[in-house]
């Protein structure tokens, strides 16, 4: 005997929790959205996934077409599916984030996304939907992920001072670091290097500038 069950399937999203520092602080993503619901609100980029798509491949997509960013690191951050999340149906979102320079990304709104602009994330606007939620936990990850990886290496640019990197990992895990135990632990690891140029300007002395040697990894430190 055979039997034949149906069951409602529920929609399935990505959402992009992307990060930054700017001017001393850490800033988040948003878009204003340009179609109900909750038109007119920020909220994180995101949307539906594509049946001919995975995961990963819809936070890439929905990511550049709602804010013009492409070409960054992106890893997965958790599955939020709380019922009545979103109102227009049943809704599974899968959340990501991303860490990027602040010289690196030239925003353009685009597809339900009036607008993209950078946040403070102690200034931030009422978010759509329960993304409030998937923020937090992200950057509860963000600062545990700097004590045991080298996820803070994202944030840098092209050429960087010792002194600029031990900035942003502060920053990003809200704490302060010693100076002399920091710089030996990041240059124990093997994954930055000289560029062969020197700071220029400020009221200090000339620094070594530094480089990542291969951004599209992101070691985890035991």
């Amino acid at each position: 005997m055979s039997y034949s069950y149906e069951y409602p399937h529920p929609a399935v999203t990505t959402d992009i929790v992307l990060f930054t520092v700017k001017s001393g602080k850490l800033q988040v993503l948003l878009i204003e959205r340009g179609e109900k619901p909750f038109k007119n609100e920020w909220a994180l980029p995101g949307g539906f996934l594509k049946m001919e798509e995975d995961l990963d491949a819809c936070a890439v997509r929905e990511l550049y077409e709602e804010t013009g960013v492409k070409d960054v690191y992106l890893e997965q951050l958790g599955t939020f599916g709380a019922v009545g999340r979103d109102p227009r149906e049943r809704v599974i979102s899968v959340a990501y984030f991303a860490l990027v320079p602040e010289d690196n990304i030239t925003l353009r709104a685009g597809t339900d996304a009036s607008k993209a602009e950078w946040f403070d994330i102690d200034d931030l606007p009422t978010l759509a939907f329960d993304h409030s939620d998937i923020l937090e936990r992200a950057m509860q990850r963000l600062a545990a992920k700097m004590d045991y990886s080298t996820i803070g290496l994202q944030f840098m640019g092209d050429e960087f001072t010792l002194t600029d990197v031990q900035t942003i990992y502060e920053i990003a895990a809200g704490k302060s670091l010693d100076k002399r135990n920091f710089r030996k632990w990041l240059l124990s690891l093997g994954l930055i290097e000289e560029s062969g140029n020197m700071s220029k300007g400020g009221a200090f002395r000339p620094a070594k500038l530094y480089q990542v040697k291969d951004k599209s990894k992101v070691e985890i430190l035991k």
